[in-house]
């Protein structure tokens, strides 16, 4: 298994991952041909210096697992480096194999190559799974996270 930048033609299995479940159903727009707007992301995060979207694929190249990890510099820490996980997913046909203790092995590694001082995550409280699974990997829930929503346009 190879740990590789996503390109955009990654793009739809990508997104059918993040799809692929409760809360991601709810959310995204998963659909072939791809709204544009997924592509549009895609290159904003692309071009960020400070942006990762990663793909975990095997010995096919068939891809497996995704995550995205955001590089954040900031004056607390002495002008130091928070890196962030987000949109972690595995196929469900490779789940419960220890790919994701294998991806987040990875990231923690590319974050502390990265410079970064602390590698840090959220996860909703309607997954009470993954809590337990960030927990064995070692992370704290030392604060409170909060949201603000903002409300969708017409256009949106």
């Amino acid at each position: 298994m190879t740990f590789r930048k996503a390109t955009k033609e990654d793009l739809p299995e990508v997104i059918a991952m993040l799809a692929n479940d409760k809360l991601g159903s709810q959310r995204e727009n998963f659909k072939i041909p791809l709204p544009k707007k997924y592509y549009d992301a895609f290159e904003r995060i692309n071009n960020d210096p400070n942006q990762e979207l990663i793909v975990l694929v095997d010995t096919t190249q068939t891809i497996i697992g995704t995550l995205q990890l955001s590089f954040i510099p900031y004056l607390t820490y002495q002008g130091g480096i928070r890196a962030q996980i987000e949109a972690v997913r595995i196929q469900t046909t490779h789940r419960g194999k220890g790919l994701g203790k294998k991806m987040f092995e990875w990231a923690i590694e590319r974050a502390q190559e990265k410079g970064a001082h602390l590698l840090q995550l959220t996860t909703d409280k309607q997954r009470p799974e993954a809590l337990k699974f960030y927990q064995s990997l070692g992370f704290k829930a030392t604060h409170e996270g909060m949201k603000l929503h903002f409300k969708k346009t017409k256009s949106e």
